[in-house]
């Protein structure tokens, strides 16, 4: 055997069963809790997160621990977001992102810190409590829409918990006045429409609750370019003629912070950093 072939063979006995390097390359217990305890340490302060607000903080996370059964996932997580404004949260798979969302909106279990709201404390409310009473909508965007209900029925489910089933109605009516590729489609089945306006579809349907917050989960997943400029100039809209607070999570960190006015970057359930969109970017 050749020096190269021994050196090969030598490469391929570390890397086996990792596919990615060698054993000392995979992090103990230990060095896992010490690169998080670095993280917590540099990460931005809330009174440095409340800096970022323009005027007044309106949804707030205070030393947030939640996650799911008995795992906690986010730890002592801070965030700050002002009335109109749009935050982004970006960091790799696992770290906690879509957890927060799950946790503004009350699918997770929430082990101890609080989450206000226009200076209510909402944390303990029930998701439909909050979609009602506390204006938080969140809104799925991956094949969420009733496939063989029409588009106007869909628009009609996002008003099930209205009191008059005729506001409903009078929502989806403004809905399809202010998009003509959903009005053009009103009467077909929801699976007819293109990827992109099915994501418009999504989006209007929690607008028919007339909400304040909309927690977005990766606008831009499984969409074509073109769609995916569409869904955020819509957003755009949602949240600079609207008036719509935004947070987002985002995989694509040039999309989401291009669009964003403040960027979060979240790491094993903690926030590393913080700052403006662009900035951050």
């Amino acid at each position: 055997m050749t020096e190269e072939t021994s050196r090969e063979a030598q490469a391929r006995r570390k890397a086996s069963g990792y596919h990615a390097g060698g054993v000392e390359v995979v992090m103990s217990v230990e060095a896992v809790a010490r690169e998080a305890a670095k993280i917590a340490a540099g990460a931005p302060k809330p009174e440095e997160l409340a800096a970022m607000v323009e005027g007044e903080t309106f949804l707030s996370i205070e030393k947030l621990r939640a996650g799911y059964g008995k795992m906690e996932v986010l730890h002592d997580f801070d965030l700050r977001v002002g009335k109109g404004q749009s935050l982004c949260m970006i960091g790799p798979k696992g770290a906690g992102k879509s957890t927060v969302l799950h946790s503004i909106f009350g699918f997770t279990n929430i082990f101890s810190g609080d989450i206000v709201v226009g200076g209510n404390n909402v944390t303990r409310l029930r998701s439909n409590e909050k979609l009602k009473n506390a204006g938080i909508a969140y809104i799925l965007l991956d094949n969420s829409v009733f496939p063989d209900m029409t588009v106007e029925e869909n628009l009609w489910m996002g008003g099930y918990l209205k009191d008059v089933p005729d506001q409903t109605k009078e929502e989806a009516e403004r809905v399809f006045q202010k998009y003509d590729r959903l009005a053009a489609r009103r009467a077909k089945p929801a699976r007819v429409p293109s990827g992109g306006e099915r994501r418009l579809l999504d989006i209007s349907r929690a607008l028919v609750m007339g909400p304040d917050i909309l927690l977005v989960d990766e606008p831009s997943i499984g969409l074509e370019p073109r769609f995916i400029d569409m869904v955020f100039e819509i957003l755009d809209d949602l949240q600079h003629g609207e008036g719509k607070t935004i947070i987002m999570v985002e995989q694509n960190a040039k999309n989401g912070l291009e669009f964003a006015d403040l960027g979060y970057v979240l790491v094993s359930g903690q926030l590393a950093k913080a700052g403006p969109g662009d900035e951050l970017l």
